[in-house]
């Protein structure tokens, strides 16, 4: 597992729409050396370490698929609720820790149906995997209680979590256009002969039975072609990524 302290720098990011900038998303132009001209943040060391975190945990894409999708999505509709979900899966498969932490803390609460998540809940976790991985073990337990934290205040700012001093999960349904979105993103990381096995399910914040009703709704499938034999879901998206947004749009029109 490769382990870093980008939760820390990004659980400080407060001017989401550096990620825009940095991503070039809607301009051609290099960006400005003066940082003054587009954000607030006070230093130039300060943009540089958020640069860093951004471009390492946002900008970086498997496939040119997936990366023409996140271009169209924050050029169409910015930074939003919903660009915030995708830039989560983004920053979920670029992180292996946040993926961890997803994985044995925020996951299994949302499933199972509980009300909120304590940050003692997250330490927990954090030292359960100093135990094993080497790059952790350097880590004092002050370090591992800020990044706890800073996890929490990320899935607050990806509108999973609200509260303060008391984190509560919220309920999450994905609008039509986001569930398009989650479906093409899941075929880009499918197991290739079923999707019902892909890891990334969970990340739709809906039961798998859910999921299947769902995905076979003739609303839908305009987008994809599928086959489902009760075990077996296999899909297989019908238009360009890059024309996934621009496409639903149209279709409502």
């Amino acid at each position: 597992m490769i382990i870093n302290s980008d939760i820390n720098i990004l659980g400080s990011l407060a001017d989401w729409n550096l990620i825009s900038i940095f991503g070039g998303i809607g301009s051609n132009e290099p960006v400005s050396a003066d940082h003054h001209s587009f954000t607030a943040i006070k230093t130039s060391k300060s943009v540089k370490r958020f640069k860093n975190a951004i471009e390492n945990n946002f900008l970086r894409f498997d496939t040119d698929e997936i990366e023409s999708l996140f271009d169209s999505l924050l050029t169409i509709k910015g930074i939003d609720s919903d660009t915030q979900l995708f830039l989560f899966w983004v920053l979920s498969q670029n992180n292996e820790l946040i993926k961890y932490l997803n994985s044995t803390v925020f996951f299994p609460a949302f499933y199972s149906g509980r009300v909120s998540i304590r940050i003692d809940d997250v330490i927990a976790s954090l030292f359960e995997l100093k135990e094993t991985e080497p790059q952790l073990k350097s880590w004092s337990n002050s370090t591992l209680t800020i990044t706890a934290s800073k996890y929490l205040t990320l899935l607050k700012k990806f509108d999973l979590l609200e509260g303060t001093l008391k984190k509560t999960i919220k309920n999450k349904f994905l609008s039509d256009e986001m569930f398009l979105v989650f479906v093409f993103w899941v075929c880009q990381f499918k197991e290739p002969s079923n999707v019902l096995k892909s890891e990334w399910l969970k990340y739709g914040f809906m039961e798998v039975s859910t999921f299947i009703e769902r995905v076979v709704l003739k609303k839908y499938t305009q987008f994809y072609t599928i086959t489902y034999n009760g075990d077996i879901l296999r899909i297989e998206p019908s238009i360009p990524y890059h024309q996934l947004i621009e496409s639903i749009h149209e279709s409502r029109a």
